[in-house]
């Protein structure tokens, strides 16, 4: 069950990538790409319910907090981006289309890269979930240094690649709503925009993987301090013991 799952889950993901290709797939393929997103993002949340009822009963740290925070802000985008979806559509359906101008347009393009962005937070939050169904699957039960050490070099090559990308893409102008020309030329490479579109992706993934590593490992290195610097409470009674015996040892001899 899980791994279908995370197939849906991977094949939405998919169809996000391919969505934003529009001026490539032409309307009315964009629309039917987008409709089995949303299909499928109805799904993910039918799977995850249970989830919405522990938001407020259990006690989060700061890494559940901000998860819960990144959780809400998707599910704003995700709402931004199918509300304009139904008003600027003109093949599934035109009901509404008259309520589609340019303002709408810009707002649906503004979402849909919002909805990378934090979709790629939401995997990196999840990753080692991810890399531990991953390593049961291929049967990788030891630790391997020059693993880890190829692993950290590709996530350090992706998210430079992610930054070159950002730029390429006038990602800064869309996350800004932006009025811009400059878009990509779907004659010269569509390959070229969606390794674009992964490596951005993989930036955010990275970025936020390893911030909240970074946390996690501050945390546990505070904690330790704290511990090593703590007296115990028997060590205390036993100093103070010790003190009283010398002062009165001292009044006896006085």
């Amino acid at each position: 069950m899980f791994l279908m799952r995370l197939a849906f889950d991977l094949i939405a993901a998919g169809l996000l990538l391919l969505g934003l290709a529009y001026w490539w797939l032409g309307n009315t393929v964009h629309e039917l790409v987008g409709t089995g997103m949303f299909l499928l993002i109805i799904v993910h949340n039918v799977f995850n319910r249970r989830w919405y009822g522990r938001v407020s009963k259990e006690k989060r740290p700061v890494r559940g907090l901000f998860n819960i925070g990144i959780t809400l802000l998707l599910l704003i985008a995700m709402l931004a981006l199918l509300v304009t979806s139904v008003l600027i559509s003109n093949t599934l359906s035109d009901v509404m289309s008259a309520y589609g101008g340019f303002t709408v347009r810009q707002i649906h393009i503004l979402a849909a890269y919002w909805v990378l962005v934090i979709v790629s937070i939401h995997l990196g939050l999840r990753w080692p979930m991810i890399m531990g169904l991953t390593r049961n699957l291929f049967g990788v039960s030891k630790a391997s240094s020059v693993r880890t050490l190829a692993l950290r070099a590709s996530a350090v090559v992706i998210a430079i690649h992610g930054v070159w990308s950002s730029f390429e893409l006038g990602l800064g102008t869309k996350l800004a709503m932006q009025v811009t020309l400059d878009w990509w030329n779907f004659e010269e490479s569509v390959l070229g925009f969606f390794i674009h579109c992964i490596a951005i992706a993989g930036l955010y993934m990275s970025v936020t993987y390893y911030a909240v590593k970074w946390l996690q490992h501050r945390r546990n290195v505070t904690s330790s301090i704290g511990r090593k610097t703590e007296i115990p409470r028997g060590l205390k009674t036993a100093t103070h013991s010790d003190c009283s015996t010398v002062v009165n040892d001292q009044q006896a001899i006085g």
